[in-house]
């Protein structure tokens, strides 16, 4: 559970960053940035804000911006009711992520799971996108990311998104947020 004012500040600190990026929203796209801090009260090591601007029975198209220090934790998006997972291309506007996928293991990764979650987080194949450069997750696949330091804004382009049913590895995660 995170406070008012720490949605407040983060919805801030992330219309400045989509705004040094270039990146413009509407007002009511600003005032609906949702700051997830997955239920963990950890907004500062685990979380993100999101702008969505499309998300129907056919696709989705959001910013998913990184503050300073946030991760998004491992997770993956299932198939339900007959129907393929959530597949996803993230393109990188501003700064840099760190996503981290299956594969072989990245000898020196740039990421840090949040301290004390690190069991967490056990796909380690790195990939470095820079803005400009994508990457498109299969459905169903293992995946979680982090921005370089000075955070970072990727474009999400997805099939139809249904967060809720997202899987994430750590069991203490609750994908809607609460703020008191």
């Amino acid at each position: 559970m995170i406070t008012r004012v720490q949605s407040d500040q983060a919805r801030k600190r992330a219309t400045a960053m989509l705004k040094l990026a270039g990146i413009v929203i509407t007002p009511s796209e600003r005032r609906h940035i949702e700051v997830a801090d997955l239920g963990l009260g950890e907004l500062s090591s685990t979380g993100l804000e999101i702008v969505v601007y499309e998300n129907n029975s056919r696709y989705c198209a959001k910013e998913l911006i990184l503050l300073p220090g946030q991760t998004c934790p491992q997770h993956r998006h299932p198939g339900a009711r007959g129907k393929p997972g959530k597949q996803e291309t993230f393109r990188c506007r501003w700064g840099v992520v760190y996503l981290y996928i299956p594969g072989k293991r990245t000898a020196r990764p740039h990421g840090r799971p949040p301290k004390g979650r690190e069991k967490y987080y056990t796909v380690w194949k790195e990939v470095v996108l820079k803005p400009g450069e994508q990457f498109t997750i299969p459905p169903d696949t293992m995946h979680w990311f982090q921005p370089g330091p000075r955070g970072a804004i990727v474009s999400e382009f997805s099939s139809s998104s249904s967060d809720g049913t997202d899987i994430f590895q750590d069991p203490g995660i609750r994908r809607t947020s609460k703020v008191k």
